[in-house]
């Protein structure tokens, strides 16, 4: 879970930033978003090898 502590004198929109800008970094919405619907395995592995593929393209 995500936490952010709120200073005394930080306002509410600079903390509420911080949180997006955690949650964010963690991926905590990309793995909402894959655990929103069942994928099966066999796409699972067809997803990370095309992922895979991009990756070693663009490193070209």
């Amino acid at each position: 879970m995500t936490k952010v502590l709120v200073g005394e004198n930080e306002s509410l929109e600079k903390a509420l930033r911080r949180l997006k800008k955690k949650v964010e970094r963690e991926g905590v919405l990309k793995i909402l978003k894959a655990r929103k619907h069942y994928e099966k395995p066999s796409e699972i592995k067809r997803r990370a090898r095309r992922n895979s593929q991009k990756k070693q393209r663009f490193a070209v």
